[in-house]
């Protein structure tokens, strides 16, 4: 019989294409154990990639921090407000009024705001400087403050005589009818004079309190109640 030719090389001898194939197997193996670390780095750089690029989100409007700078101001300006029955409450004026979202307050330089009451009673106050707040129920004067309620007469026929505050620095509650300060104040009521280091004035009691150094001058009234001066 004819020698039977062999197909494999002699044992240890293994063909190329399998030696090929076992050193590829290795290689994958080695490398096969760098794919979690690549696969993270890989991750965390797309994470970084969308944390720049994605648009920042938009914070709804009331939850904007609000500005202490003014967002609107008028020059030689006028404000009037009227009550539910359309009547005449306030009317202010000034050389120039800014408004300051963060705190809605006024600040009004050479301020004139005259207000009237439920029965019509006229108070002027002028300030070189005011600050009120939005609804105008309180205003600071500030510098050459002065506060003025006209003389009239109370549904009883008597007469109220004219009541002025004058000083550096008044707080006017305009709803409440209220006056005070904690700079010193000159009162004067018709004739009569009052002065004090501090003051509160509540016109629905009609009662000034007055502390530190107080000093008064009242003059003397004849008999149908008019101030003699």
């Amino acid at each position: 019989m004819a020698a039977i030719r062999r197909l494999w090389p002699a044992s240890g001898a293994l063909p190329s294409w399998r030696r090929m194939r076992d050193d590829a197997f290795r290689a994958w193996e080695r490398t096969a154990i760098y794919i979690p670390v690549l696969l993270m780095g890989l991750l965390a750089l797309g994470t970084y990639w969308l944390v720049r690029n994605t648009p920042a989100v938009l914070v709804p409007a009331g939850q904007r921090a609000v500005s202490a700078e003014p967002d609107y101001y008028m020059r030689k300006f006028g404000i009037k407000t009227f009550d539910d029955a359309g009547r005449l409450k306030s009317d202010v004026t000034g050389t120039e009024v800014r408004h300051y979202p963060d705190t809605d307050t006024l600040e009004i330089d050479q301020a004139l705001i005259r207000s009237y009451s439920v029965e019509g009673r006229l108070t002027t106050s002028t300030g070189n400087r005011a600050l009120s707040n939005g609804d105008g129920s309180e205003v600071q004067l500030i510098g050459n403050a002065l506060v003025v309620r006209d003389a009239a007469v109370d549904a009883n026929g008597r007469e109220i005589p004219r009541l002025e505050f004058r000083g550096e620095f008044l707080h006017v509650y305009v709803n409440e009818e209220r006056v005070k300060s904690h700079l010193p104040v000159v009162i004067t009521r018709g004739g009569d004079q009052f002065a004090g280091d501090t003051f509160a004035y509540d016109n629905l009691d009609r009662v000034a309190d007055l502390k530190g150094r107080v000093k008064g001058v009242l003059v003397p009234r004849n008999a149908s109640g008019v101030s003699a001066r």
